[in-house]
């Protein structure tokens, strides 16, 4: 379990980046694995939510999204908070006891706060909802609530720049979009390169005025802690477990 130093200042929110470690999986889902897309065994995995969600003292019911790498995000009110899914790579709520979760194995958790106005989100940011604008939507989602925000968000474990190899295609599409983006580069040989998808998520954050702090893990390299869908990809597996991010609103506490 790892926390944003910045978050836990907050009474009246909890958030955790949850390890791979301390639930019912097995195998190569060893152990807490929370994706309900990976081929393990639902038992398990609905084991391993409701664990989570009691560690997170949620009351209500822990929110997850079907994430397909888009740059759709998802407001919960009372009217759809009991959808059984919700269709987006970002969701926003300023409803209490609800927790938010967002699943990932390389790609970016982000989880966050508006302090003035008591509004938290997530967002599962891989490298295409990024390039296609899942942050800039989330936050624009946030000043839809209110204008008048103050918006922390910390960033989780991820693929570190010096795991995730790329070719020359995958740096193309980044390029097109903007020759800024070569700063995110870095050349590895004739033929491929390493790609910063912290350091391009968080420049995004910054030019947005959002506060960030980092929990800043390899989750490729870091095998113990993570599930990685690259390392698993490399070891020749046939799927990959994927762990969850989680903030939710307390019920109760004026501490704001």
């Amino acid at each position: 379990m790892f926390f944003s130093k910045k978050l836990k200042k907050f009474k009246n929110i909890n958030h955790c980046f949850f390890s791979r470690n301390g639930g019912f999986s097995k195998g190569i889902y060893k152990s807490l694995n929370c994706g309900k897309g990976s081929k393990d065994k639902k038992i398990f995995i609905k084991k391993n939510l409701n664990l989570v969600s009691k560690k997170m003292n949620i009351k209500r019911k822990l929110l997850l999204m079907y994430q397909t790498h888009s740059n759709k995000v998802m407001i919960i009110t009372n009217k759809n908070k009991n959808l059984n899914k919700f269709k987006s790579d970002a969701i926003v709520t300023q409803l209490r006891g609800y927790g938010l979760g967002v699943v990932t194995a390389d790609c970016v958790p982000i989880v966050l706060y508006d302090k003035k106005n008591h509004t938290i989100g997530c967002i599962h940011a891989g490298w295409k909802g990024a390039l296609s604008g899942i942050v800039e939507n989330t936050i624009k989602t946030f000043k839809k609530i209110s204008l008048n925000n103050e918006i922390f968000a910390a960033v989780g474990p991820c693929i570190d720049k010096k795991s995730y190899e790329v070719d020359s295609n995958f740096y193309k599409k980044f390029i097109l979009r903007s020759k800024k983006n070569k700063i995110y580069f870095l050349k590895k040989n004739k033929n491929k390169k390493l790609f910063d998808l912290r350091g391009y998520v968080t420049h995004k954050l910054l030019k947005l005025n959002i506060n960030v702090d980092h929990i800043n893990l390899d989750t490729f390299k870091q095998k113990s802690n993570f599930f990685s869908y690259r390392r698993s990809q490399k070891k020749g597996e046939t799927d990959y477990g994927r762990c969850i991010s989680v903030i939710s609103l307390t019920n109760f506490g004026q501490n704001y």
